[in-house]
């Protein structure tokens, strides 16, 4: 008797992968539309997303918040769902936060107003074309000049010359670092161990100029969501913190005041079993041909050995590629996943071929990455739950 033929899975076409919304709604276009109402005008021509005018703006990126996460804990976070509701006057509405939906790259797009493809920071580590290395975003290392590998100027920057009262709240700890430097540096940094001392500060920075521009930072919404998941007690009691300093903040905003509350991506926990986790360091199918596995979990940066690019992409495709959306660098560019251009210097920084999670799955590398091997939550890819981040909005 004829065994039945059994059917592979057909890839997901990378087409149709949901690319963010670059120029019209995405992370890179909230500071250019602040400055935009308060009359500055940066380059590259007026901002297509809107927002309405204020003399004095403050955003408060909390890391991790994704606008769905956010939606489904209205008991934790009773102030900042009130600025959902539009029925109250509430004004929130979700942005997209890039691709890769990772913190080194949403930060940078915030801070320069440009997408990945033109800042240069395309994951959470990616390969230093004049090394061969990879380079870690947020760790900045091995080391490389910052300017050399970011050389755009920050909108903070470009505001602090135009006479806008500019500052960054965050911890003491990232003052100096070389990700502040190139994408959020501008101004005067202020360092503020608690959460409260930054929400005070904020506000009073607000109130020093007829115009100002004022960040702050809190990251532990993240941490633990990583360490605990998002469905964790230590994560809820995170939110109900950033809650509350939201309203804090936001009760003392001086006049002619708006505040933003964003995130940097959301997150998604990934089951620990071996279909939901696949180990490249122990897959001999997807590490044949690699040189190099960057990124992270969810949305991989492939380098392949020379010559071998078109059988990892095929190998990729057949083994992970009905449950992430694989495509090959020219692939990935051609359909806007980095922006809509992506400049000579950045190019080769991307995979040979790049993979993102569409279903709830990881790629993890248990020897060689084995912290965020373990994490419960994660992030990178383009799915709304770890795409969308909040826009909430307080004006006076």
């Amino acid at each position: 008797m004829a065994h039945p033929v059994t059917a592979w899975p057909e890839p997901l076409d990378p087409a149709t992968a949901p690319v963010p919304r670059y120029g019209t709604g995405s992370l890179a276009d909230l500071l250019p539309a602040v400055t935009a109402g308060q009359g500055l005008a940066l380059p590259g021509g007026a901002p297509a997303m809107e927002l309405a005018p204020a003399d004095r703006v403050c955003v408060f990126l909390v890391d991790g918040l994704g606008w769905e996460l956010l939606r489904a804990h209205p008991d934790e976070a009773p102030f900042l769902t009130s600025l959902l509701d539009t029925s109250s006057n509430g004004t929130g509405r979700p942005l997209t936060a890039g691709f890769p939906s990772t913190t080194a790259t949403s930060l940078a797009s915030v801070g320069t107003g440009l997408p990945p493809g033109v800042h240069g920071l395309p994951g959470y580590t990616c390969q230093n074309p004049d090394t061969g290395e990879l380079m870690h975003q947020l760790r900045w290392h091995p080391w490389t000049d910052p300017h050399a590998w970011q050389p755009h100027p920050t909108v903070f920057q470009l505001a602090a010359a135009a006479g806008i009262h500019t500052c960054q709240v965050s911890s003491p700890s990232f003052e100096r670092t070389p990700l502040t430097e190139i994408a959020l540096s501008g101004g005067t940094f202020h360092g503020r161990l608690s959460g409260e001392d930054r929400m005070d500060l904020a506000a009073g920075q607000l109130a020093a100029g007829d115009r100002s521009l004022v960040y702050t930072y809190y990251a532990e919404v993240d941490g633990k969501g990583h360490r605990y998941g998002v469905d964790s007690d230590a994560w809820r009691g995170q939110l109900m913190y950033v809650d509350r300093l939201a309203q804090r903040l936001a009760e003392q905003l001086p006049p002619r005041s708006a505040l933003y509350v964003t995130a940097d991506h959301g997150m998604i926990d990934i089951p620990f079993d071996p279909d939901s986790r696949v180990d490249f360091d122990t897959d001999w199918e997807l590490r044949a041909g690699v040189r190099l596995l960057g990124g992270e979990g969810r949305a991989r940066h492939v380098y392949a050995h020379p010559g071998a690019t078109a059988d990892v992409l095929a190998v990729w495709r057949e083994v992970v590629g009905d449950r992430m959306w694989v495509a090959s660098r020219d692939e990935a560019i051609a359909a806007g996943w980095f922006g809509p251009r992506v400049a000579d210097r950045v190019r080769e920084r991307i995979g040979d071929v790049v993979a993102a999670a569409h279903d709830d799955m990881v790629i993890i590398a248990s020897e060689n990455e084995p912290r965020e091997s373990t994490m419960v939550g994660m992030h990178g890819s383009m799915t709304p739950v770890e795409q969308l981040v909040p826009l909430l909005e307080v004006r006076t």
